[in-house]
């Protein structure tokens, strides 16, 4: 299935989507879909399959599910199905003239200016902040207690997005006040926000006071900075440094806006993804057994938390990745079609929205199967569930996909390999009723949502799993001298074993691909193998040497396992010419 292409001329063959029976005269269906929209949006695929139509007031909506439908949505350019104009809901958060309601090229440029803080280099400072935050959690916390896991969640990724990402002014001096800004601009994104995102209502008010309010805030920091001879090198003062391609600097309010969409890709994604990790584990107790040995075996009480070994530690990963299956923070994500577009045998208009919906695709027993139960085994081996990326998408996909994707991974990561190692837990109340609240357009598990913890015995420790040898001290070790993860030959996509002939003659050679759309300029490949990779200040990939010697494929393969996107991909050249006999002529 490739991207969609705008149809050259009108094909009468083409059928209009099926569409969805219902619905109110002028109001469509926005009820059934304000009550619970995940519910609403598998309805309508249980129903009508990959592509269904149905209406919002007077807004025809062409909902895609399933890899393929998912494949026309995610690969589409923006010049068939544009992201901006789906998305005005987010202007009063972000601003006018700022990421989505920018022009795609202006838009483009103040999304790459957020890369240097989430690239490779950033990360490996960032664990230290992050194991910061969790202790001062601790320390709050104290022996034995219980709290509101949701609560507790959104205050410390919040905590630790603003720590790592927008520098200490928002951490230490505008604490409370920057938690309760974010809090009303979260509450400006629900359901009635996509089609009347200026209505007069308490929630969008205290929403745009609050935009206000962050722009002062802003602009007193900036001046603040301005007058200091020693400057930090956090995403904040990046931005003040910055400028667009045409050489002008941005503004105050260009800086707030391209902050809180740091903070929205960088939190919103998090929080309730953080508290549904531990629910599941405790719903789940082998699972948690297994992850909780994998961090005792590898930090013991007290080892160092690092951008290396947060790279190590599977299970974790696994279960990550399988609560972010589940419970995916984004219900649904948004085009519009700007020329009239084909998908199989169906037409869809320009003019129309089309919409994907990561939790409806994620329950597909085709594509996961027993997508109810709760597997984080399902990503293990060569066919990892997580290897279609048109199926497996809750940071979306293609080119759009969320550019904090690899933060959120890390920051989770970072989270729970201190606090399982510091506490026991366990459910207050029922397992089942820990479920999803869906009347949020960013899902959290519903409130309250209380566990019940317990401080840890130093000694079960030491008595379980002795002295660690990865405990030593390696929070400074740089990416770029990483330890490297052996992978087999035969692990490499495309790469099949060489005959007993081509062994002989030693002509097995590979080479590296990326693909430019799923490449967001993370630079982890970089850090993996620099000989190999150089991602420029903009953002490019570029491939220094395509074609790969022995010594080179192991890089080349840690490079492509820890890329957070899956961009790049090794293949086997297969060359049957002996080159004893190139030069024979």
């Amino acid at each position: 299935m490739t991207a969609a292409q705008p149809l050259p001329a009108p094909e009468p063959d083409l059928l209009a989507p099926p569409k969805l029976k219902g619905g109110v005269p002028l109001l469509g269906h926005i009820f059934p879909f304000a009550r619970n929209p995940f519910q609403f949006m598998k309805r309508v695929s249980d129903e009508l399959g990959e592509i269904a139509q149905f209406r919002i007031f007077n807004q025809r909506m062409v909902l895609l599910t399933g890899d393929a439908a998912s494949t026309l949505f995610y690969r589409s350019s923006d010049d068939v199905l544009d992201q901006s104009a789906a998305y005005k809901l987010m202007t009063p958060i972000f601003g006018e003239g700022i990421v989505f309601d920018a022009p795609n090229e202006r838009k483009n440029q103040q999304l790459k200016m957020l890369m240097p803080s989430l690239r490779a280099e950033a990360m490996r400072h960032h664990s230290d902040k992050i194991v910061q935050e969790v202790e001062d959690l601790a320390q709050r916390w104290g022996e034995q207690g219980e709290v509101d896991l949701v609560a507790e969640m959104k205050r410390l990724t919040i905590n630790t997005a603003s720590h790592c990402l927008l520098g200490r002014e928002f951490r230490y001096e505008l604490t409370d006040e920057f938690a309760s800004i974010y809090h009303d601009l979260e509450k400006g994104v629900n359901a009635l926000a996509y089609s009347f995102p200026n209505l007069p209502i308490p929630a969008f008010r205290a929403r745009d006071r609050a935009r206000v309010r962050l722009h002062q805030l802003v602009s007193e920091i900036v001046k603040k900075r301005e007058s200091q001879a020693h400057k930090p090198n956090d995403m904040f003062q990046s931005l003040i440094d910055t400028h667009y391609e045409d050489g002008s600097k941005l503004t105050t309010d260009e800086i707030t806006g391209i902050l809180i969409a740091a903070i929205f890709a960088g939190h919103h994604t998090s929080s309730g993804t953080a508290a549904w990790v531990l629910l599941e584990l405790l719903k789940h107790p082998h699972h948690l057994r297994e992850v909780r040995n994998e961090l005792d075996q590898l930090f013991g009480s007290d080892g160092v938390v690092s951008f290396q070994t947060l790279r190590e530690i599977p299970h974790l990963e696994n279960v990550l990745k399988e609560v972010l299956r589940l419970h995916p923070p984004l219900i649904v994500l948004m085009r519009q079609v700007v020329e009239p577009i084909r998908f199989k045998g169906y037409r869809i208009e320009a003019g129309d929205m089309v919409w994907a919906s990561p939790p409806v695709t994620h329950r597909m027993s085709q594509l996961f199967p027993n997508p109810e139960v709760f597997d984080p085994t399902r990503y293990e081996g060569d066919h990892a569930a997580d290897k279609n990326l048109m199926a497996w998408q809750p940071f979306g996909g293609g080119k759009h996909k969320c550019a904090g994707n690899a933060f959120a991974l890390f920051q989770i990561k970072a989270i729970f390999s201190v606090l399982l190692r510091k506490y026991d837990f366990e459910l207050v109340n029922r397992p089942d009723t820990y479920v999803d609240d869906y009347g949020e357009m960013i899902v959290q598990p519903k409130s309250p949502c209380m566990v019940r913890y317990k401080r840890r015995l130093p000694n079960s420790f030491a008595s379980k799993f002795g002295t660690h040898a990865s405990a030593e001290p390696v929070a400074a070790e740089c990416p770029m001298h990483a330890r490297s993860a052996k992978i087999p030959v035969t692990a490499v996509p495309d790469a099949k074993p060489a005959s007993p002939e081509n062994e002989v003659q030693g002509i097995r050679t590979f080479s590296v691909r990326v693909d430019r759309q799923l490449c967001q300029g993370h630079a982890i490949c970089m850090g993996e193998a620099p000989e190999l990779f150089r991602v420029d200040q903009n953002g490019y990939n570029h491939i220094l040497q395509a074609h790969l010697d022995s010594e080179q494929l192991q890089k080349a393969l840690n490079a492509a396992k820890y890329c957070p996107n899956q961009a790049i991909s090794i293949h086997e050249d297969v060359r049957k010419e002996n080159p004893q006999c190139e030069n024979t002529e």
